[in-house]
This record gives structure tokens, sequence and C-alpha cells, in this order.
């Protein structure tokens, strides 16, 4: 995996629980993307041989440059993981701080660590120490919130504690633990974190459009923005982010460009998983790209009725036919996928 740069025209794919596996970090990095990060990895699955977190590390040549995410709060678990890890070949990493899913606070990880920020920064310290025994030298990352509780903000005092210990960047979403997603992510906290580091900083929170992703760089100042739900809803924001910053045209999102993201993310993900589960998970997703066209509650229901990768593909031409929907058609939110 090559080293990569944080700079502002360069957008990241953020560590999405269920989302953001190979066939997406290739469709994303295809579209504009410049780091991808993985699913969160439990270090405690990887001691213990689970199969299903050896599948979230799957990985090629082309997934690059790759940000692995791991979680987990048992220090004694985290150096023979690493060095598993870097054996592999893994060289970036980063620490999740921030999740605040209810089934990864039960296990003391997540944001759940920011009560504990002794515990975090020594966690953080091993990662940096056994990241720097990769051959080409590894880079490992933070990623928190404000802090646990409502108004206790420890982000800038925890930040300060892992530049000294070595961090290589820090990514925040401008939230509490306790908010979950709820309210709107307060980015000028974003700012102060800035000014309060010399190491680079990666902003998330309610960038749902490229143009949200614009306005967060100048009224912040960071280094580079991270788009979660934004992503998900539309694989073409990292191409329209760039334009954006380049000062072109972006891409239109619309049913015929729309129509051919949907193909190749069909296609990628059956040459790089083709398992019964990965069909699921596609057929599924598929929908969601296609929020505010008209027709596509209609077309949803051919979509999830499809049996085979031949036929859910030719179904998913009709995408193109879609024109926007006037009021636009809104799906459920999707509040837990973000880590």
């Amino acid at each position: 995996m090559n080293p990569f740069s944080i700079k502002p025209d360069l957008p990241w794919l953020a560590p999405l629980a269920g989302y953001s596996d190979l066939p997406f970090r290739m469709l994303s990095l295809r579209h504009g993307c410049a780091v991808a990060c993985s699913e969160m990895v439990s270090v405690k699955g990887m001691a213990f041989k689970n199969a299903g977190t050896r599948r979230l590390l799957a990985t090629c040549p082309e997934d690059d440059p790759m940000v692995l995410q791991l979680f987990g709060s048992e220090p004694g678990l985290y150096e023979p993981v690493m060095e598993k890890l870097v054996g592999m070949g893994f060289r970036n990493f980063d620490l999740n701080a921030g999740c605040p899913v209810r089934k990864v606070l039960k296990s003391g990880s997540g944001v759940a660590l920011m009560q504990d920020p002794d515990l975090l920064v020594q966690l953080a310290s091993i990662m940096v120490r056994k990241a720097a025994e990769h051959p080409e030298g590894g880079r490992v990352g933070v990623k928190f919130r404000l802090g646990f509780l409502s108004g206790d903000d420890t982000y800038i005092e925890l930040a300060k504690r892992l530049e000294q210990v070595g961090v290589d960047w820090v990514t925040m979403h401008p939230r509490y633990g306790k908010q979950m997603f709820m309210g709107s992510a307060d980015w000028s906290k974003l700012a102060l974190l800035k000014q309060a580091v010399s190491i680079p900083v990666v902003g998330s929170g309610d960038l749902f459009t490229a143009e949200a992703g614009i306005r967060c760089i100048r009224e912040t100042g960071i280094d580079a923005v991270m788009f979660a739900r934004g992503a998900l809803y539309d694989p073409g924001i990292f191409d329209r982010f760039r334009a954006l910053m380049a000062g072109k045209t972006p891409p239109i999102k619309d049913g015929r460009n729309l129509a051919a993201i949907v193909a190749e993310h069909i296609r990628l993900t059956r040459e790089y998983d083709g398992t019964d589960r990965s069909f699921r998970k596609i057929r599924s997703i598929i929908p969601r790209y296609a929020k505010g066209l008209d027709g596509i509650r209609a077309l949803r229901a051919q979509l999830l009725a499809c049996e085979s990768w031949d036929k859910l593909a030719e179904v998913a031409t009709h995408i193109a036919d879609l024109a926007p929907a006037r009021g636009g058609e809104n799906d459920a939110d999707v509040d837990e996928i973000q880590a």
C-alpha cells in the first residue's frame, strides 16, 4: 500500500460498518475517492480468528491507499494483532474511538474509549509502535467525537496527547457520543481542533453532498473531509467534490450517470466477492443510490425480486430512465453505519 497525502482536494471514504467492503472501496476509488477506509475490524475477532472478521480484511493491489480501522478495548490483544496485520502487509491503520452504536459501546470500544483517555492513548501508542515495523513505515490515525457526554468537550486535550505519541492524523465527527446522529454536526469545533494541533485533521459529519464538503473545508480550514452517508446515497460524490474544488462543473447526478455507477458496483461485487451474501447486499443497496429519483419505489420492488446477477444487472439499467422527483423520494436514514 502506497503512502498518501492528506489535502483539501483529496476526499476520503469513511469506515462504514456493513458497507465499505472491498467492492464499495473499489467503486469509490474509481470515482474520485483518494483514501478509502475499511469496515471496522474487531481486534478480539482477529485475536481469536473469527471467520467473519477475517472476511473484512479482503483487499487487492488496486485497493490503494486503504486504511484499516480497528476497534477494541483490550491492550493485551492489540500488539499481537498489529504484528499479524503488519505481517500480512497492511500499512495504514485507524483506531475507532467514535462509533456510538450500543453493541460496540458494550465492549468498552468506539466512543466509549473517550471516557478513559489514558486507555485510548495507550491503544493508539501500541498501534503507532507496531505500525512502524512495516518495512516501508506505517501510519496511524484515530477517529473520535467531541466527547462521550453532551458538553464534555475532551477532544482537544485528547488530540494533543495523540499527537505526542506519534499519531499521524486525527478524524473527528463533531457530535457527542450520546447524540448518536441526532442534531447537527458542529463544524466550528473542527476549526478549533485544527488550530490546536499540527497533525492533519480530517472532518466528518453531515457531509451529505459535495457542496457541503466544500463548505466544511472553507469554514473550518481542516485538511480533508470524509464522506459517509453522503457516499452511500451517491458514490459519485467524490468526483463532484473534486470537480468543485478544481473550479470545474461537476458531473450531474441523473438516472443515466447513476445507472452506470450501479452497473459498475454490481460488476465489482460479483468480481471481488460473488457470494449469495454479497448478492443480497448489493440488491438492497442499489435503491438507496436512486434516492430522489422519480419512480424508485416501483423499481425497488423489481430489484428486490431479482434472483440472479444477470437479472439484477438487467433491471438496474432502468435507473437510466428515472428523472429527478419534484419533492424527492426519501428513504429511511441510516444511522448505525458510520464507525
